[in-house]
């Protein structure tokens, strides 16, 4: 694994979450909405996507569009330096490769899904605290638990004396599966899109190519990862009791059978408009300047 892919990785995700970033804050809020209460039941201060931008700009402020964006940056700088420098080793290495040397979408979904995992875990704390932070919100519009960080480092503090090392990694199962999935699609599907408009001769300029393989491979993630992403959303933001366990759920599976219960088979996909306003450009602008930055370093041989 090439040390500068690991690292183009990561400047490629910080790029793109700068910009993708206050939709991030909607999805998760939107996600949050009602939680563990039957449709229609619940006030919502969020009523879809456009509302939720203008709610939030009212309430918290321009800047509250912005809420956890610097643990954000840590968060994919660290998953995306692992899954886009795992790629390119498993693509350069022919792992993704068929016997008739074709890009197999089978083996794309299992480095997509290990490059996913290795990076999910490795970021965890960073998207825990993300996550609370974003759903930190003026009274009138908050949902979910409130948590009283006032930054990251305060929020690292706060968690590890409450929960030690291991509060830090609640959760974490969870957004390994979410990683799995999402990752195993999203990379799978930008392999095997590019290499087949390149064969038919639809899109073959590099640059095009890439935006278009992207935005195709964004789709199919945000279908993906959705529901585990609600309940990834759910466990992260929880409060903990006094012995460090979570006030709603005791675990993923926990979280699922709730969540279907209170909220049936819609509450597993709230924020959905949100997480494919927020995926399919996100994944698109990271594939697109990671590609991008390694044809710089190809050029002028860095």
């Amino acid at each position: 694994m090439a040390t500068s892919d690991f690292v183009l990785g990561g400047l490629a995700s910080v790029g793109a979450t700068v910009f993708t970033n206050p939709i991030e804050v909607i999805k998760t809020r939107i996600q949050l909405q009602g939680e563990l209460a039957a449709r229609g039941t619940y006030v919502e201060p969020y009523k879809g996507v456009l509302n939720a931008f203008i709610t939030v700009a009212k309430n918290d402020g321009m800047i509250g569009l912005q809420k956890g964006l610097v643990p954000a940056l840590y968060f994919q700088f660290i998953i995306n330096s692992f899954r886009l420098s795992i790629y390119t080793t498993a693509v350069d290495r022919h792992w993704m490769h068929n016997k008739n040397g074709e890009i197999s979408y089978g083996l794309g979904l299992m480095w997509g899904a290990i490059g996913g995992v290795v990076g999910s875990y490795c970021s965890s704390p960073f998207f825990l605290i993300k996550t609370q932070l974003q759903s930190q919100a003026a009274k009138q519009i908050a949902v979910g638990y409130q948590h009283s960080h006032t930054s990251m480092s305060h929020a690292f503090k706060q968690i590890y004396n409450e929960g030690g090392i291991f509060g830090l990694w609640r959760g974490s199962m969870a957004a390994l599966a979410r990683a799995a999935i999402g990752s195993g699609a999203q990379i799978a599907t930008f392999g095997k899109t590019k290499a087949l408009l390149v064969e038919h001769d639809l899109v073959t300029h590099p640059t095009l190519n890439s935006f278009s393989s992207g935005l195709i491979a964004g789709s199919i993630m945000s279908l993906a990862i959705t529901p585990p992403d609600v309940i990834t959303t759910r466990l992260y933001n929880q409060g903990v009791d006094v012995h460090g366990r979570g006030i709603y759920y005791n675990g993923w599976l926990d979280c699922i059978v709730k969540i279907l219960r209170s909220e049936g088979i819609y509450g597993m996909y709230k924020g959905f408009w949100a997480n494919y306003m927020r995926i399919a450009p996100h994944s698109t602008l990271v594939l697109l300047f990671f590609d991008e930055f390694c044809a710089v370093r190809e050029k002028y041989h860095l």
